[in-house]
């Protein structure tokens, strides 16, 4: 069975958007009453994920606002409301937010971190990629609001700086975790993100979700709600 350890969620459980995620990126706010979580497993998940080319043009990364103030009015922005969400072991919050000591598990590939400093906070689709695949279309406030998701468990990760760096803009097609464990947990994520903003998937990154999702990671299970 494999073990998808979530910030929020049950071993099994990860965060991603309903089954009427099939609308176009650049839909209007999604209806309340249409935001209740769902549960699918990956493979099911993965078929709802809309298959488009990718289309790079005009893409910069000041297009996506970030590190706003974040969901909390205590100081902190969301770079480090991901770091506090996240530690292991809690570490002492300065005034400014300023954060020292504490421990945190890097997913990506196993490392315990103690210094915040050597964390990066990895948008789980990449910017570029969300670009890629829907958000050119969407309005600068939404884009911030992707930048700085702290509504899902997954769309944010506090992950050694190396790995950010290994990944760049890949999709999973060109890009793995170094840990073989965390394939599947790692793939659930990238789905859940992806049905969350509505985010489509080109030809050759669809493929490689297929195979994880019905081969290694069949006993995978997703939850997830569509961002508002």
């Amino acid at each position: 069975m494999i073990k998808n350890l979530l910030r929020g969620f049950g071993a099994l459980s990860l965060a991603v958007v309903p089954l009427i995620a099939s609308a176009p990126a650049q839909a209007a706010e999604v209806p309340e009453s249409l935001r209740a979580a769902r549960v699918a497993t990956l493979a099911d998940a993965v078929g709802l994920v809309p298959v488009e080319d990718e289309n790079r043009t005009g893409y910069t990364p000041a297009a996506f606002k970030h590190w706003n103030s974040g969901d909390l009015a205590d100081g902190c922005n969301t770079r480090n409301e991901v770091l506090l969400a996240e530690a292991t072991t809690a570490p002492a919050v300065a005034s400014g937010c300023k954060l020292s000591g504490g421990s945190w598990l890097s997913y990506y590939d196993g490392q315990e971190v103690t210094d915040p400093g050597a964390l990066t906070i990895d948008h789980m689709v990449p910017l570029a990629e969300a670009w890629d695949s829907g958000a050119s279309a969407w309005t600068a406030a939404r884009r911030e609001a992707y930048a700085n998701d702290q509504g899902s468990a997954v769309s944010l990760a506090a992950v050694t700086a190396r790995t950010v760096r290994q990944k760049a803009d890949q999709d999973p097609a060109q890009w793995l975790p170094p840990a073989p464990e965390a394939h599947c947990r790692y793939v659930g994520e990238w789905v859940t993100t992806k049905l969350r903003w509505q985010l489509t998937a080109d030809t050759t990154e669809m493929d490689a979700l297929k195979v994880l999702a019905e081969g290694p990671c069949e006993d995978s299970i997703v939850s997830y709600t569509p961002a508002p």
